[in-house]
């Protein structure tokens, strides 16, 4: 997975973030929220991440990030190792915050509400030292709160006062205040009506750039993730199942659990959207604390053979730059 003509901004390798659940007195179970994800973000490049709830997207993104405290694996920013579990390095994340932010999927939970807009944007400039003087700290949280398209005079305000897109831009000030180069947007518009939607996701293309931003986007919505990125990540149960550029993903999908997501996105053309056919998966998703062996699509995947249940796959390229991790594509 990789591509010697661009700079990789970001990369993990074989991460893993488990959670420790206390099954009895005795014994201690293991929730495998990420498992074995090897992913590259190239600089400038917005990458989707997609899969339905539960499946491990937002867990991967704060993992990246070192909010939870990675398994195993290896996180790489900019070519520098800046954790990595076989060599038991982790280096201070401090000078990194600068670098890496997070737009949070809730705004008015990630807001505190005892604290105006300016205070809000202002505490990241404070904690990193950013602009000593008082006009100048001043003149910069009005510069941020203009570039995400909300007035000055906002920031003597609380958050409650305005709308869940507004709140959603006063997050988005938040993160670039640093001037960060690569964000995590975490469900970014997943809260928000409709009619804002569209707004948002065109702001935060404009602010790719003008400032030269890499983003990690995760969302539901493959509409909107087709929309806003260079490549397409899909998850499942933990496990990275397919990448791939956006319109080949679209055009041509690969694993079958792709194949079902895609299936389930409306057709703008009424007429071909009532006669299109759509893949229903049977039975649940299998519980993160107890995933089956193999392939972890094997319980749900109509193609499911006994290799499947038995041995996981890697994800490999099946074309340039089309890559899958299922048996049956690589038999």
């Amino acid at each position: 997975m990789s591509d010697t003509g661009r700079k990789v901004m970001v990369e993990t390798q074989k991460l893993r973030k488990y959670y420790a659940v206390k099954a009895s007195a005795f014994r201690t179970d293991y929730v495998q929220a990420v498992q074995d994800v090897s992913l590259h973000i190239y600089e400038g490049e917005t990458l989707g991440l997609v899969g339905e709830s539960g499946c491990g997207k937002t867990t991967y993104g704060r993992t990246l990030l070192q909010l939870y405290q990675p398994t195993s694996g290896r996180i790489l920013y900019d070519g520098q190792v800046i954790f990595d579990s076989e060599n038991k390095v982790r280096v201070n994340m401090k000078p990194y915050r600068r670098k890496m932010q997070l737009i949070f999927q809730d705004p008015s939970a990630s807001l505190d509400p005892r604290m105006t807009v300016g205070e809000i944007v202002g505490e990241a400039l404070d904690i990193h030292k950013l602009y000593q003087g008082k006009e100048t700290r001043s003149d910069r949280i009005r510069e941020l709160l203009t570039l995400v398209g909300l007035n000055t005079e906002h920031a003597n305000r609380f958050p409650h006062e305005f709308s869940g897109g507004q709140q959603q831009r006063i997050g988005i000030a938040r993160a670039l205040a640093v001037e960060p180069q690569f964000i995590v947007c975490d469900e970014p518009i997943s809260a928000l009506d409709v009619s804002i939607q569209s707004q948002v996701v065109n702001m935060l293309e404009d602010l790719q750039e003008k400032i030269g931003l890499t983003y990690l986007f995760i969302a539901h919505d493959l509409s909107v993730v087709r929309h806003i990125s260079n490549r397409i990540g899909v998850m499942y149960l933990g496990c990275l199942v397919e990448l791939a550029e956006s319109f080949e993903l679209c055009a041509h999908p690969i694993h079958p659990y792709a194949k079902t997501l895609l299936s389930a996105v409306p057709l703008t053309d009424p007429e071909k959207n009532r006669h299109r056919q759509r893949i229903l998966l049977e039975g649940d998703i299998p519980s993160p604390l107890n995933p089956p062996s193999g392939c972890r699509f094997h319980t749900r995947c109509p193609y499911a053979t006994d290799r499947c249940s038995q041995e996981m796959p890697e994800l490999k390229e099946c074309s340039p730059g089309h890559f899958a991790a299922c048996h049956q594509i690589q038999a």
